[in-house]
């Protein structure tokens, strides 16, 4: 079945025309929250009450016009200015087995980096401080007031 070019344009130009819609409720939540915004502000600057904004962010219900276009340019531009990928906390840098901060067990190119980095991590283990284990049976805290001290002399 062939299709003309100027059929699948009018397609397309169709689907141009339509309303576009609202991000998931998760997305409108993380957009607002990238920007910085509560609920309680965009509540306010929307004209509308807080719980209609949860309501909007966990898919009960939707905006009316003319909230919905004005709510969804704001989503628009936010979504500009935070993508998914800049608002998450970058990641640490990860450790060169090569750099000059992890000790080299040996000189030789060929040799793994491992030992150095298993050395390294076994290290920053065992200086880790360790909570003693409660003995078997007994619980690790009390609600029982300890003893009083018993002096010398105050049992004569």
């Amino acid at each position: 079945m062939a299709t003309s070019e100027e059929e699948l344009f009018a397609s397309v130009d169709a689907l141009l025309e339509e309303e576009p819609q609202l991000p998931p409720p998760a997305e409108r939540a993380r957009l607002r929250e990238a920007a910085g915004i509560t609920q309680a502000r965009l509540a306010a600057a929307m004209k509308t009450s807080t719980q209609s904004i949860k309501n909007w962010e966990n898919g009960r219900s939707e905006p009316k016009e003319p909230r919905l276009s004005a709510y969804r340019r704001l989503l628009d531009g936010w979504a500009a200015k935070h993508t998914a990928h800049s608002t998450a906390p970058a990641p640490a840098p990860a450790a060169d087995p090569h750099s000059e901060t992890v000790p080299k067990t040996s000189t030789s190119p060929t040799a793994p980096a491992a030992p150095a980095t298993q050395s390294v991590a076994s290290a920053e283990v065992s200086a880790m401080p360790v909570a003693p284990e409660s003995p078997a049976g007994r619980p690790a805290t009390s609600s029982r007031r300890p003893a009083p001290k018993k002096t010398a002399g105050a049992g004569r």
